[in-house]
Order: structure tokens, then sequence, then C-alpha cells
């Protein structure tokens, strides 16, 4: 498989480059050259097989012989040891839980196959990796737990102050060693711009091998394709049509989804469900993308005014707004609808959803309430709630109980490096620093 950029599709890079760079030359993102379908036995025997049996078969269709296929099953069996329970609320309503890895989060299964990916392609290297995350939440925290003393790899994450939970911040910054934390004083789209600036400059690029573990890099999307192909699988017996309600932020979570809908399984439809930053349901509707500064919500892994990855929406559907509406419904509501969300289905149906859960729950449910049709809807559940164990308990007014990679966090004490919102700061730091 060879991957093009998202700015130009008559240059093909590797698979190891576009991994290792996570950014092209030309400021666009990378893409696949094509999508090779998944067979059609594979699909009809997918329900009896596991999830590390069904990533390694999706992978190897999508990757062909762009890395061995000893070393991709390690890289799998090693990145997916955790399990993805699919669980039914109502009579046509599941949740898929991608929140039982090692940060609770559903970004431990692209941090961790990345990370392996990354350690594999830098083993014979002389030079140090370098890795720039923006975070707005979980991805930082999985990141440093799937880099974390990782040879020849070292990650900077940087992370809006004040905009993160308190626990979403120890698992930034509680690891040290090769993992460092910058708490940046503005929003999440300031830290994706101060590492997408950094990319773009030759001097920090002369003196730093840099990489990107955010949705940006092509390696993060790919695992999280596997978790469609599966969660479509537990329910394709029924006969029902397939309907995805995605929390989406960066839209990276979406993308993946697209990923496995292009490769033939057959989803009937995704809904881009957000929370007030509703930059890509207000395009569906109007056909401009008009992106505007983020604001705070309690699903706050979600507040991005200007998803990196709507670049590759627009490559999938060749800028056909039709064609996107055609596959993806958008949706967004406001805090008072979240909470909502979160009293109803606990007390409802007895399942306590994180924010982004609850949002996605919304986006399905409203979804099935205008297309009374026969379906399966799946909504994703990306984080255990006890990552907002604050928020979730002041609305519920029922206690959570840290499961033990949170609980253990409590007494830790982070460091972080405050940064301010300047890329002459950021980048005097990255000088400053030894490659």
């Amino acid at each position: 498989m060879k991957f093009y950029s998202t700015n130009n599709k008559n240059k093909f890079y590797s698979l190891r480059e576009a991994v290792v760079k996570g950014l092209p030359e030309d400021k666009g993102l990378f893409m696949p050259a094509y999508f090779p379908p998944l067979e059609n036995k594979f699909l009809d025997d997918a329900n009896g097989l596991s999830f590390s049996e069904t990533s390694l078969h999706t992978a190897k269709t999508l990757l062909g012989d762009s890395i061995g296929e000893p070393v991709l099953e390690r890289i799998i069996r090693d990145a997916f040891d955790f399990d993805l329970p699919l669980k039914q609320i109502t009579d046509n309503i599941y949740v898929l839980e991608l929140f039982h890895g090692p940060t609770l989060a559903f970004k431990d299964f692209g941090a961790r196959f990345m990370a392996g990916l990354m350690e594999h392609y830098v083993q014979d290297s002389a030079r140090k990796l370098t890795i720039l995350v923006a975070t707005s939440g979980d991805t930082g925290g999985a990141v440093a737990n799937a880099f974390y003393g990782k040879e020849g790899i070292e990650v900077i994450i940087l992370y809006p102050e004040g905009k993160v939970s308190g626990l979403q911040e120890k698992q930034l910054t509680t690891y040290g060693r090769n993992i460092t934390a910058l708490k940046v004083s503005g929003t999440f789209d300031d830290c994706q711009r101060l590492v997408k600036a950094a990319f773009n400059d030759q001097t920090v690029a002369a003196k730093w091998w840099l990489s990107s573990a955010n949705s940006i890099n092509i390696a993060r999307l790919i695992p999280q394709s596997f978790y469609y192909v599966y969660g479509w699988s537990r329910l394709a017996s029924s006969g029902k049509k397939t309907v995805f309600s995605v929390p989406s932020g960066n839209f990276g979570n979406l993308t993946a989804g697209l990923f496995a809908w292009k490769m033939g399984v057959p989803v009937s439809r995704f809904v881009a469900s957000t929370n007030v930053n509703d930059i890509v349901p207000q395009y569906l509707i109007s056909g401009n993308y008009r992106p505007k500064p983020s604001m705070q919500t309690l699903s706050n892994a979600m507040d991005v005014g200007d998803p990196s990855n709507f670049a590759r929406l627009q490559d999938i559907f060749k800028g056909d707004v039709s064609a996107m509406t055609d596959t993806i419904s958008g949706f967004a509501c406001n805090d008072r609808m979240t909470s909502n969300a979160i009293k109803e289905v606990s007390s409802r149906y007895g399942y306590l959803p994180d924010p982004h859960g609850a949002v996605a729950f919304l986006g399905l449910q409203d979804y099935l309430e205008k297309n009374k049709r026969d379906i399966n809807g799946i909504f994703l559940e990306t984080a255990h709630p006890a990552k907002f164990a604050e928020t979730v308990e002041k609305i519920t007014g029922t206690r959570i109980v840290l499961p033990e990679p949170l609980a253990r966090l409590e007494n830790q004490t982070g460091n972080s490096v405050p940064m301010s919102t300047s890329f002459d700061d950021f980048k005097a730091f990255l000088m400053s620093c030894t490659s």
C-alpha cells in the first residue's frame, strides 16, 4: 500500500514514510492510495472471529506487503490485549465500549498500534525520533502510556491549561523519562496550531526528526477502523442495517469508520455527533466550511473549532457535500442536553455513559427517531465515566468508584512546562532542548 497527500495525489509514500513523517511536506494529510475490499467470505465469517483476528485480517488487506505479517501480528497482539464489549441498551440501541485499554479511552487503540509500528521503524536508526502531539484530553494520556520507555523515541505533549479534567492532566504529566508535557495557556486549537507550525518550520525540522501522534497521523486511524468492522460483525446476523453514532471533535474516529466503509463493511450511515463545536454538522447543512474558535464544554475532548481530519473527509467524498450527506448525518447538542442524556441513560437504562458517549447516544437517538426503519444503532463510548467523575457524579448524584489505573493517580504529582500560545516561544523551547 502506498499513501498520497490530500494536497497532491501524484506523489506516493511508503507506509514507513507516512507513519514516521506524520505530515507530508505540502501540509496535507496522508491517505491510502486506494481501499482494497474485504472479501465477502471474511465479512460472512467475521462474527466468529476475535477482535485480534478481525484486526489482523483488516490490516493485512489494507496494508498488503507494506509490512511483514509476523511483525504486524505481533504489533496487533501486543496493542490489543484488552476487551471490546458490545452491550445492548434497548431493542435497537447498542454501545461499543472502547475504554478498556490501559488509559481507559479509545485513544489506546491508535496509540498502542502506532507505538508498535514506530518502534519497529526506528529500531535500526542512530537518530532519535521526537513525537509532537496536541491533546484535548485523552489522546495525550494514551500516547504517553503507549510510548513510555520506548527506545529511541521522545514525546512532547501540548495540552490546554484548565481545559482537561484533573485525572486527564495527571495521565499526561506523571510519566517523566521520555515524556514531556507542555501546559499551553490557550485552547486545543492553539495546541494543534503550534504542532502544525513546528512541522512546517525549516529550522525546527533541520534539528529534529519529527513525527505526530495526533489523528493527523495515518497510523492512528488505521487501527481505529478495526473496531468498526468488529462492531458491525457482532450484529450482522440480525439482517438489520447498522448505523454508527460517533462522538466527534477532530473527526479522526469518524474518518476511521469511513475507511472500514470504503473497504466494503456495509455500514448504512454514520452520525457525526458533536457538542456546540458543530462545524461539520453545519457544513452538512450549508455546504460551507466555517471554522471558528472552539468553545469549552462538558465533552472536552470534542472541543475542536477547526477539525484537522476534515481534509480527509473532503478527500473521501471528492469535495461533494451531497455525497457526504448520503453517508453522514450531523447532530449537535449543548451541555444541558448532554447532562440530561447522562441522567436518562443512567436512570432509564441502567447504563452510565461519560459526556462523550452521552453526545453519541443523543445523536443516535435523534437519527432513529427521524428514521423509523429496521435499524441497529451502535454508539461509541470512548472513555470511562470515571475519567469525568466530578462532572458525572454532580449530574447523577451517584459516586463513581475509580478503576485502579485512575485510583493510583490520585496521590501522584504531575510535572508540566508552562507554554504561551506564541509559536516563537514554542520554537525557542524546542531549539533549547537536546535533539
